[in-house]
């Protein structure tokens, strides 16, 4: 079953528009009264305030494939570009029915109007894709509502650069890793969450799993990875991803606190992708991972990447404040060794390749001075969801830090 990447704590920050504050009444404050962005701790530690001043990701579209995206939130008016979505692929595309793709939407490219939350590429443009995920109940918006194979691929027919997935699965769906393996020779950027069975088995499931997904793990604002976030074999970068604004349900009335998942970790690290490649619009999607890759936050060997953080956290503005950033060979890809050579042959995976045969470390065995955050290496202190059908860190042994080197994805 197929499921979004984001988790939340249901406890409510802002209530209908229009309602007064008023003491000792009782009414509620209106949710323009509530404002995100002062929840939004990575904002600072990001330094998004100087990012803004090179780049916002005006000129690159992210498609945000998921539970639909609502595009009059305060936040994304103008943001949304529904007409881009092919037909066949586009029903109900902009009514969300969970809130989860356009909490993923405003990270993204929100603009923080109305006290919204602002989207780290506040200048991007979102094209929504609505799929079947396991909160769509309704039996005949089954039927109608897209698989995220036939999502994918409509994605990367589009022009859009970046492809944002906050949603998972334990199975493994061929039409799904063939759509991913299309969309990467299309020269799109694929952001996944690896998820959030940290607490659990650990275990990374599809499409993170696949060959040429960018599976990204989720950090508190310590800088550590978090509890739920999922690690293994498949964690390429890290993000913020606990401790979020996100909307409470599809009503859109106010917002929750506390909202946690790799799939919020998912939505920055796009954001960040959008904010690199609208600053150098000639770069292909290997430059921009290359440059992510690079100059990610971490306290290891980048030739040994932790099954925890990956490569470490984003920190796109390493990359913004070098005009002359060498990204590297626009055609060499990053990732070419944990792809596998067997990708590239088109194999497919066998059930023995699946999540369940992962390596997995249980978080209550991750040590409490496990490390690799942003805070620990830098300057800067700097939700999945099941589809129908972790802290930031490098494990500690006898005061010696080592980072578990991958697998190949095949």
């Amino acid at each position: 079953m197929l499921k979004a990447c984001g988790g939340r704590r249901l406890r409510a920050v802002a209530a209908v528009v229009g309602a007064l504050a008023a003491v000792g009444v009782g009414f509620a404050p209106s949710a323009a009264a509530y404002d995100a962005q002062s929840k939004q701790w990575y904002l600072g530690p990001m330094q998004t305030e100087q990012m803004w001043k090179v780049s916002t990701g005006k000129g690159v579209k992210v498609a945000v494939i998921d539970t639909g995206v609502n595009p009059n939130t305060s936040s994304l008016k103008g943001q949304v570009l529904a007409n881009e979505v092919p037909k066949s692929v586009s029903y109900h595309a902009t009514q969300d029915y969970s809130s989860h793709g356009t909490t993923m939407a405003e990270l993204i490219a929100g603009t923080g109007a109305g006290g919204g939350l602002k989207g780290v590429a506040p200048e991007a443009k979102i094209v929504p894709y609505r799929i079947k995920l396991s909160e769509l109940k309704d039996k005949a918006e089954l039927s109608k509502t897209p698989d995220p194979a036939e999502a994918i691929k409509a994605a990367a027919d589009s022009d859009a650069k970046i492809i944002n997935m906050s949603f998972s699965s334990a199975t493994i769906d061929p039409d799904q890793e063939a759509a991913l393996k299309y969309a990467a020779a299309k020269g799109k950027l694929l952001m996944v969450g690896v998820g959030n069975e940290g607490t659990t088995t650990g275990h990374i499931g599809y499409p993170a799993a696949y060959p040429y997904a960018i599976g990204v793990s989720a950090v508190d604002s310590s800088g550590k990875v978090t509890k739920f976030s999922s690690n293994g074999n498949y964690v390429d970068l890290a993000a913020p991803g606990e401790d979020i604004p996100v909307w409470c349900d599809n009503t859109f009335r106010s917002y929750c606190d506390g909202g946690q998942g790799t799939s919020a970790a998912t939505a920055i690290a796009s954001g960040s992708a959008a904010l690199i490649w609208s600053a150098h619009p000639d770069w292909t999607a290997n430059q921009v991972l290359s440059s992510l890759i690079d100059t990610a936050s971490r306290t290891w060997k980048k030739n040994d990447p932790s099954r925890y953080l990956g490569y470490g956290t984003v920190r796109p503005r390493k990359v913004l404040e070098n005009p002359n950033y060498n990204a590297g060979p626009a055609q060499q890809d990053p990732l070419a060794k944990e792809n596998g050579a067997a990708a590239a042959k088109e194999s497919a995976p066998s059930a023995s390749a699946s999540a369940s045969s992962q390596p997995s470390q249980k978080a209550s065995e991750v040590p409490a001075e496990a490390a690799g955050s942003e805070a620990k290496s830098s300057s800067d202190s700097n939700t999945l969801w099941i589809v129908l059908g972790a802290v930031a860190a490098v494990i500690v042994i006898g005061g010696g830090g080592f980072a578990v080197m991958r697998a190949r994805r095949s």
